[in-house]
């Protein structure tokens, strides 16, 4: 039977380094490739030498004994605490983890694993039971995740793989049209981005809009689609030039994110334009702020903290086997009417 000296032997480091990584002792740093090798080396040589190192040496195996330490990764760009959408999915991922005895070890950006430093140090340095990923990453960033994080929760992605937690987008955005074309408009633009679908046709919140358009037979001005990278500035600076083109102008707009909406609202008042009577708006998400913008912003009601809270909970349920077959979870939204869109045209 292995010893300890053949482990330490079989990596080329003291004995004492091979110790205190396998009890576990943080008094002295051992660097992450060094670690590896010597649970490499603990599997390979079998080395058992108690209760303990059978468990870590089965880990080392691809089961990892429970740290109760979950990763996230969130598609948001920057101020991921303070994003007023995704914020609140963070706040019900963390209670939803608290209330089953886990917590959040990390949260990245994609913007910050785009390095492939902390990618690497992310995955292979931080050892976690399992990962939420909020809304979509690049694909060869997502397949890297998904090679070495055995348990995968989604919330807005479109794996058909693991379990999901999302809302229906197309049915939300063609509820806001919808409603948009029940106040009397016809002339109804758009705000949004392409995202990772690449075109903006396979954009879900741009479909519902074109499918609310389209049965209520209405054409779609393409002068009015606008591509703002889901950026506030470029949502201010595009409607600008929408407003300077010519004399006729969409009576409503309808934006694909509340934040979105909000800064277009602004350079319609700016123009000395009135809302709703010159030009309506409409946005999703119902962040804080919708409410007290100037007109208060209608817009729909997508719940973020349960959408992260229920996350949490579905991940729990995978780590301890409760759902053989990833499931795909999809939370109900609700139509807030506000003043941005009360006004009836005739």
């Amino acid at each position: 039977m292995a010893k300890l000296k053949d482990v330490a032997e079989y990596v080329g480091v003291s004995i004492s380094t091979v110790s205190r990584v396998i009890n576990g002792d943080t008094s002295r740093s051992v660097n992450s490739e060094t670690r590896k090798k010597i649970w490499e080396a603990v599997s390979e040589l079998g080395y058992q030498p108690n209760k303990l190192a059978k468990q870590l040496v089965k880990g080392s195996k691809g089961k990892s004994p429970s740290s109760k330490k979950i990763g996230c990764i969130v598609a948001a760009p920057q101020n991921k605490y303070n994003h007023p959408y995704f914020s609140h999915i963070l706040e019900g991922i963390e209670k939803g983890l608290a209330e089953e005895g886990y917590f959040l070890s990390y949260i990245q950006s994609g913007e910050d694993i785009k390095d492939p430093a902390i990618l690497h140090k992310v995955i292979h340095e931080n050892p976690i039971d399992g990962m939420i990923l909020v809304e979509g990453i690049d694909p060869d960033t997502y397949e890297y995740i998904k090679k070495y994080v055995k348990h995968i929760v989604g919330i807005d992605i479109s794996d058909p793989n693991v379990p999901r937690v999302s809302y229906d987008r197309i049915m939300a955005a063609k509820l806001a049209v919808m409603h948009l074309i029940e106040q009397g408009h016809k002339d109804i633009g758009y705000i949004g981005g392409f995202g990772l679908a690449g075109t903006i046709n396979r954009e879900k919140r741009f479909r519902g809009y074109t499918e609310a358009m389209r049965d209520a037979g209405l054409k779609i001005n393409e002068s009015w689609v606008l591509n703002a990278d889901w950026d506030v500035d470029k949502s201010y600076q595009m409607m600008k030039q929408v407003l300077a083109a010519g004399s006729k102008l969409p009576t409503a707009m309808f934006a694909a994110s509340d934040m979105m909406a909000i800064s277009a609202m602004r350079a319609v008042l700016e123009a000395g334009l009135k809302i709703p009577e010159d030009i309506a708006f409409i946005g999703i998400d119902n962040i804080d702020f919708s409410q007290y913008t100037s007109p208060p912003l209608s817009t729909i009601h997508i719940p973020k903290f349960e959408i992260g809270h229920i996350a949490a909970k579905t991940l729990v349920d995978y780590l301890q086997d409760r759902y053989p077959v990833p499931v795909k979870i999809t939370v109900l939204f609700q139509l807030i009417k506000r003043q941005s869109s009360d006004y009836k045209r005739n």
